[in-house]
């Protein structure tokens, strides 16, 4: 199916359908976010070294809270 099929199909949506579809791709959207900020964070992710920094940091109170 192509994304003019779908665009096409959507336009035929019901009000309540549209809600429901719009849902859809929002938890879906979020799930793969989620997932996204897991594998940066893992012990191999690519963000892990900035938190042991952030965590090094707050162990030796050299972050303040913003005003």
């Amino acid at each position: 199916m192509s994304l003019a099929e779908i665009k096409t199909a959507v336009d035929q949506l019901s009000p309540q359908e549209l809600v429901e579809l719009e849902a859809f791709i929002r938890e879906r959207d979020n799930a793969a976010w989620d997932r996204q900020i897991d594998e940066d964070f893992a012990e191999t992710g690519r963000l892990r070294r900035v938190l042991n920094e952030v965590r090094d940091d707050t162990r030796a109170g050299r972050l303040q809270e913003l005003p």
